[in-house]
């Protein structure tokens, strides 16, 4: 006799598997996105090795940075189109082949334009695999549990690039600058070979067609206004190939024509970016707040190190380890905050977030100086990112909480994609201003004097504590989504 089995109990017997697959595939992208972004934090703290050692300025150096972030901005809109054309396992073996691929021809680097390109290279497969981590989660996790979730998710995003530089600060120590990656290769591969058999495909394919103008838009838009960003700081010891502004209005110009395609595109669902995501007030002032956040990080995160180095006089695994433990309590931090987001919702988690957030980096732009102790900008640090630890994870939760199923991917997309622009964007700034500050002493800007590097610091510094202001009043406006309320009540 052959056995039948009702729907209601083949549907019960086949729960546990999908929840294991779930959990699997939320392990797994975990620890990707730990592996690259490690990658992307271990060159700050080195920066200042690598320009010594192929004897160029920070202006130069801190391409081997915006680089990286330019090019996540300009592949991160394709990302939305990708998923929705490929299973989760062909989109993972993607993003960490082009790493791998990337890792490779930076640790053969003979000069500093090789290396640029290695970043670039790596930079692809790191752009898609944020994004496919957000959609994965807002595809799997329930609503009621996403902010368990996305703490979870901080804890990847916080302790790697708090362990990235001390890593990196080790092995500049006792390698050339080349053997960051080669340490970085085995990681990859080995991650690369286990995602290829244990990846499951968690998502659904349908065919959508691929707008090349769009991205060609994006990449002119994106590219010319960071490029005219830095020309900033090369203007300013006399380097700069163009006058800044006219990047910028030609940045300016493509970034609304970009705009203009979205609209006409999205109507038949054919965007490469659906601006229909800003549609929703939380979703457009929960990213607006982030944005100005990641400004202030990465320009902070850029920035440090030049001080540490030039004015204090401390070695790569001295500043490593200064900024490891403001990253390890933002990370443990997490889980603590995502449950406090599920119960609260996030305007209390960001109103204190961003105030820290202004406190820390008005202490930067004040308080360092040439003659400054190492403990205040260890405990600046600390600061800065446990106020970024109350601000990202609410407000991830509630800009892709907001959003309707369909718009999941573009909204993931559009958030990584805001924070690689804020990222490039706030590194660019941020030197252009410490390089002004260094040129206005007269110093080398190749080997600056501790009072050149104390005088660039703070100039950079006070743009970002400005900044905050703007964190703090963005705060006080975010918003729990109405469908995770609305959850939240339900299970209790």
């Amino acid at each position: 006799m052959t056995a039948t089995i009702a729907p209601a109990e083949a549907e019960a017997s086949s729960a546990p598997a999908v929840e294991a697959r779930n959990r699997t595939a939320l392990r797994l992208l975990l620890a990707a996105v730990f592996v690259v972004f490690l990658n992307e934090t271990m060159m700050a703290v080195a920066l200042p090795r690598i320009q010594e050692s192929l004897h160029i300025d920070a202006t130069r150096g801190q391409w081997l940075t915006t680089a990286f972030a330019l090019t996540m901005a300009v592949v991160i809109p394709t990302t939305g189109w990708l998923m929705q054309r490929l299973r989760t396992r062909a989109v993972f073996t993607v993003a960490m082949s082009s790493f791998v691929v990337g890792t490779v021809v930076a640790a053969l680097s003979p000069v500093f334009e090789i290396l640029v390109a290695g970043r670039v290279i790596q930079a692809v497969g790191t752009a898609v695999m944020m994004p496919l981590m957000m959609t994965t989660v807002m595809t799997v996790v329930p609503a009621a549990e996403r902010g368990r979730v996305m703490g979870r998710v901080s804890i990847v995003m916080s302790v790697a690039p708090a362990v990235g530089p001390i890593v990196s600060g080790a092995l500049i120590q006792v390698l050339p600058w080349q053997g960051l990656f080669w340490v970085m290769l085995p990681i990859a591969l080995t991650m690369l070979a286990i995602g290829i058999r244990r990846v499951p495909n968690v998502s659904e394919t349908r065919p959508v067609p691929l707008d090349v103008l769009s991205v060609v838009l994006a990449a002119v838009a994106f590219s010319a206004l960071v490029f005219g960003l830095s020309q900033i700081g090369a203007a300013a010891v006399g380097q700069a190939s163009v006058q800044p502004w006219i990047p910028v209005v030609v940045g300016l110009a493509t970034l609304g024509l970009f705009g203009w395609r979205q609209l006409v595109l999205q109507r038949t669902d054919a965007a490469l970016l659906d601006l229909r995501t800003f549609l929703s007030r939380d979703f457009a002032i929960a990213v607006a707040m982030m944005t100005a956040g990641m400004v202030s990080l990465f320009g902070a995160f850029i920035v440090l190190p030049q001080f540490a180095r030039y004015t204090l006089g401390l070695d790569p695994l001295w500043v490593g380890a200064i900024l490891l433990p403001g990253g390890l309590l933002m990370g443990l931090a997490g889980p603590t905050v995502g449950r406090l987001y599920d119960r609260f919702g996030p305007r209390p988690l960001v109103i204190p977030g961003s105030l820290g957030l202004a406190a820390s980096l008005w202490t930067l732009a004040l308080g360092l100086g040439e003659h400054s102790s190492w403990v205040v900008l260890l405990g600046a640090h600390i600061v800065l990112m446990l106020s970024l630890a109350f601000l990202f994870t609410p407000a991830f939760s509630a800009s892709l909480g907001s959003l309707a199923p369909k718009l999941y991917s573009h909204g993931s997309a559009t958030i990584a994609t805001l924070q690689q622009v804020a990222g490039a964007a706030g590194t660019a700034i941020f030197i252009a201003l410490y390089a002004t500050g260094v040129a206005a002493t007269g110093s080398n800007p190749e080997l600056p004097s501790p009072a050149a590097a104390a005088n660039g610091s703070h100039l950079a510094f006070l743009a970002g504590a400005v900044l905050s202001f703007a964190v703090v009043a963005l705060a006080l406006c975010v918003r729990r989504p109405a469908a995770a309320a609305a959850s939240s009540t339900d299970a209790a």
